[in-house]
Parts: C-alpha cells; structure tokens; sequence
C-alpha cells in the first residue's frame, strides 16, 4: 500500500516509519515498536514490518534500478553521491537526534563524529571509484586489460549500534561500484535508515537504485539473502546470524562479507605511559561498551598491576550514566531491555563461576548497567572468551611478551587489539603477532579508511575499505584484445 504521508515527529524531525521501494514509500500490514532508550516508556513509531512479499518487492526495485544506475558512468555516480553527502552535512542535526533517540548514543558524538563519517563515506567511495584506472598489459601478442563491471543488486544487512555510520559505510561502496541496494536496517534502531533514504530521493537517485526495508530479521531480512537475483551480501552483527546468512548465500553462489564483533585485548606493558593506557582503558566503558572494536580484556604486566589500578578506577570513576542528549553525561544507555538482561545475565553467570567482580556488576536506573570490571578465575572463563557487548570488561596480568601475545590470541575473535608501550620496536612485535584484523599501539580508533576492515577467526570473513569494498562489489573482466587489431570503427 502507498503511504506517502505517513510520517511521525522525532523531536521535532519527521520521520517515515515505511518501506522506500522503487523510490516510493510503501507500507506493511503489519508493524514493530521502535522506542527510546532515553525513555523506555516512549514509542518513536510503529514501524512498518516487512514480509516475503516485501522483500520479493524490493530485489525487483533493486534489480529495474541496476539496469539503470550500472550503465552511468563513475563520474555520473560520483556526482550523485557528492549530492547525498551534502545533504547528509545539510541535515547533520536531524540525523543525529533521531538516531540518539532511537539508539541511545551520544548525541554530541552523534554529531561530530558519527553522522558526519556518514557524508565522508560517500565522498571517499564516490572519488575512489572515479579515480581507479583499470590495469592494462601487453603479453603474448595481445593487450590485456582488466575491467570492474557492476555486480549486480546487493543487499546490505547492519546492526543496531551506530546505525546511520555503519550503513553509509556499506552501502557507499556499493553504490560506488555501479550496483543498487536493498538496506535492511536493525530493527532495534531503524529510523535514521530512513532519513537517509530520504536523501537518496533528494539527490536525485533514480527509482531502484536505494530501496529500505524494514523489519525482523528472520523475516524480511531471511527472504531478502536468499533471493537468487541477489548478487552481493554484506552484513554487521552477530556470529549466530552470520552462519544462517551464510548458508543462504551459498546455496545461491553469492559473495558474503561479515563483520561479527571483537573479544579485543588492550595489552600494557610496563613501559607504557600508565596515565595513557589507564585513561584509555576506562575510555572502553564509553557507549556503554556497545562497540564491536572496543578493548575488553584487560591484560596488565603483573609488576604495574596496582599501579595500573588504582589509575584506572580513578578515570572510570569519572564516568557520567545519564541522558545521551546531557552534554555532561558520558556513558550511554544500553539500547534494549532485553540487551541489559544479556549483558546482567553474563555477570551474574560470572559471579557462580567464581569470577571475581572488582567492581560494578549491578544496574543503574532503567537502562544504564554500571562500568563493571571482572577478574576471571581462568582465561576459559565465559565472561573472557564470549562477546557482551556491554560495559563489562575483564582484567588478568602476564608475566612476560609471549604470556601477553598468547592471552590476546586466546579467544575465537580476532577483530581488533590495542598494545601500550613505549617500544616501537616491541610495539611492532608485538602488534605483528596479535591475530586481529587492526592493531592500534598507543592509540585507538585512528583509522585511514582506505585502509582495509574487518577480522579473523569469528570475527568475520572479507574485508571492508577503500579499493577492497569496491573489488568486493565488483565482478572482475579481463578483456583480451589481439595485436594488430587497429580499425577504428566508432563513428
């Protein structure tokens, strides 16, 4: 059903709580509760929740829009995309309350950082993808040259936390490459997905091109990865997902990218500059630990244990659980209800295990879970190997290096870690030994974004960033063209 009018008001910003399919907002029969993890009691909007029909609906959007956008020029796309990110920069504040309000982050790092890395996304990729120069040889008798060619619809799956970011992130690249998208956002946090299809329109997109589909993901999100037109398919989120998608994508032969989460060490050496590490340390707790790359296992050079501590309490100390709107306030809500009883629920496991809890372990108000810090009887401990996703980190010491590098290579993740120390000559060591698929040293979330993303073991497969994500969305040509063949026969 059309339902172009139909728009609810997020603080003052109006908001489709609808499907975007072929460039017209479409409506379910059926729809979900969004709410504020600002406010438990406050519904954002009944959120329209897609069905097989929808997600049948949106691929045939997807595919129509690719014939169209995969014939335009690199150049053509680029300025499409320039448009979208500045109207991304245009309606910076909007974005950046609604997602607040929907997600519970930050609003100032909303603001500064999150919303705005949306609008460098599709800069970057949009100039990327003009400027990449196809590769061209001669070798036996004959001129080779190697094309990327559009791949075809792709399907962009991402996670709650961070929404607005992680979907620019995705879906720039695919846009760049020549292929159209079908978004399917969280349905913890769906509402800035749908400020950005907004802009899509604005810019000028043709119909197709963008399409968003909202709703659960054993529904929608199931029928949209297995659809056999579905040529492309890149997810954020858990592992567990990750493997049913996965199946979906091979029984249709389809290229999958997965970025599932961290278990990341933050090794300190006894070298390291203490104020730093303990600082950035108790920086893990921000966003209430809701950060796939964030830094949760402790592990400490037993001689600056107490040290190290004693640092470190003062810093998280400092923390302020309040409103993600306070300009004061420093550690967000959990998103959920039910992410808070998940996260309570791997302390309160921890403690009959006989895990010590330093402190913490207990929560505050409605939403917020105190910065909690465990002391695990052993490394095989629940609370060390699995993922929380909340703000509970866990602290052991090693004796020497090698002690270091094989607690930080302990777990099945393998996403990211952070090393202090002095040594550039030990960071270097170390950091190459550490299996993950970026090591920060004396330093975090500094990141070149061509750089390649993404992780080992459970952490993911594929890489996202620069030329990767292009190469991920393109199918490669190489076209062989005989010596000799010099007739010009273009008019």
């Amino acid at each position: 059903m059309s339902a172009a009018e139909r728009r609810v008001d997020v603080e003052g910003v109006a908001v489709s709580p609808d499907h975007l399919i072929g460039g017209r907002r479409v409506g379910s029969p059926t729809t979900f509760e969004t709410r504020s993890p600002t406010d438990w009691s406050r519904v954002l909007a009944e959120v329209a929740r897609g069905d097989a029909d929808t997600a049948d609906a949106a691929v045939s959007a997807a595919v129509e829009g690719f014939a169209v956008w995969s014939t335009l020029t690199a150049e053509e796309r680029a300025a499409h995309l320039h448009r979208l990110a500045d109207l991304i920069e245009a309606r910076n504040d909007d974005i950046a309350i609604v997602e607040t309000l929907d997600m519970g982050f930050l609003h100032e790092s909303m603001k500064e950082r999150l919303v705005a890395r949306g609008a460098t996304n599709f800069r970057l990729y949009a100039d990327l993808a003009r400027h990449h120069e196809e590769r061209s040889w001669e070798a036996r008798g004959a001129d080779h040259v190697v094309q990327r060619m559009p791949a075809g619809p792709a399907v962009v799956i991402t996670p709650w936390n961070a929404p607005f970011m992680l979907e620019t992130w995705k879906v720039a690249p695919a846009l760049a490459a020549g292929n159209s998208v079908v978004l399917k956002p969280a349905e913890w946090s769906p509402l800035s997905a749908s400020l950005l299809a907004d802009l899509t329109v604005e810019a000028g997109f043709p119909p197709g091109v963008f399409n968003l589909v909202q709703g659960i993901g054993e529904e929608v999100g199931a029928a949209l990865v297995a659809d056999p037109r579905v040529r492309r398919i890149t997810f954020t989120g858990s592992p567990e997902t990750a493997r049913h998608i996965g199946r979906a994508a091979a029984d249709n032969i389809v290229p999958f990218t997965a970025e599932l989460g961290g278990k990341g060490p933050l090794v300190v050496f006894a070298d390291a500059d203490l104020e730093a590490a303990a600082k950035m340390a108790a920086a893990q707790y921000d966003d209430s630990g809701q950060v796939c790359l964030a830094g949760t296992r402790l592990l400490v050079e037993e001689s600056i244990r107490e040290p190290f501590l004693e640092l470190f309490h003062r810093h998280v100390d400092a923390h302020v659980p309040g409103d993600p709107r306070d300009p004061a306030t420093t550690m967000a809500p959990l998103v959920h209800p039910d992410h808070l009883a998940r996260v309570e629920a791997f302390v309160e496991r921890a403690r009959a295990a006989g895990d010590r809890v330093v402190r913490g372990g207990h929560r505050i108000g409605e939403l917020h879970y105190a910065p909690t810090l465990i002391e695990p009887a052993s490394n095989a401990s629940e609370i060390v190997q699995n993922e929380v996703f909340g703000p509970v980190l866990t602290f052991q010491t090693f004796a020497d290096e090698d002690e270091a590098v094989g607690l930080a290579n302990s777990t099945r993740y393998g996403l990211s870690a952070i090393v202090f120390t002095t040594s550039r000559s030990r960071a270097e060591r170390v950091g190459r030994a550490i299996r993950a698929g970026i090591v920060w040293a004396n330093t975090f979330l500094v990141r070149d974004l061509t750089a390649p993303f993404g992780g080992c073991g459970i952490s993911g497969i594929g890489r996202e960033g620069g030329d990767h994500a292009l190469e991920f969305h393109s199918d490669l040509k190489t076209l062989i063209i005989a010596g000799g063949t010099t007739v010009d026969d273009r008019s």
